[in-house]
């Protein structure tokens, strides 16, 4: 089982960008994708999770009406299309899987078995 996160980058503040999360070894369709952030000094936090066949979506407050998951299963992917980006989305992103969840807490790191490295947003002008 492999996740990839790719897509990061420098934007300035009003800008977009779109993540990607691409797996290996298993089925995206089945399992429930979160993507995390972490800023230096700060927690890893989630931002956005989309449950197993798609049931539902999930987003950190400070994210709605800006960010939007969405999976491709025919290319096993899932992306995180970030508009209107804020200078405090500058962090390092991560995307993370569970088999048929997330179950208890979608924002929990310790919801997630698999991850991937990550992906380097800064947002500045």
């Amino acid at each position: 089982v492999q996740l990839q996160a790719s897509g990061g980058g420098l934007v300035q503040p009003g800008g977009s960008l779109r993540l990607s999360c691409a797996a290996s070894g298993f089925l995206v369709d089945y399992y429930g994708i979160g993507w995390f952030r972490q800023a230096p000094g700060k927690e890893r936090e989630g931002v956005s999770s989309v449950s197993s066949h798609d049931v539902r979506t999930y987003y950190a407050d400070s994210v709605k009406g800006r960010f939007t998951i969405s999976r491709d299963n025919a290319k096993n992917t899932v992306y995180l299309q970030m508009n209107s980006l804020k200078p405090e989305d500058t962090a390092v992103y991560y995307c993370a899987a569970v088999y048929g969840g997330p179950v208890n807490s979608w924002s929990q790191t310790t919801e997630y078995d698999y991850w991937g490295q990550g992906t380097q947003v800064t947002v500045s002008s």
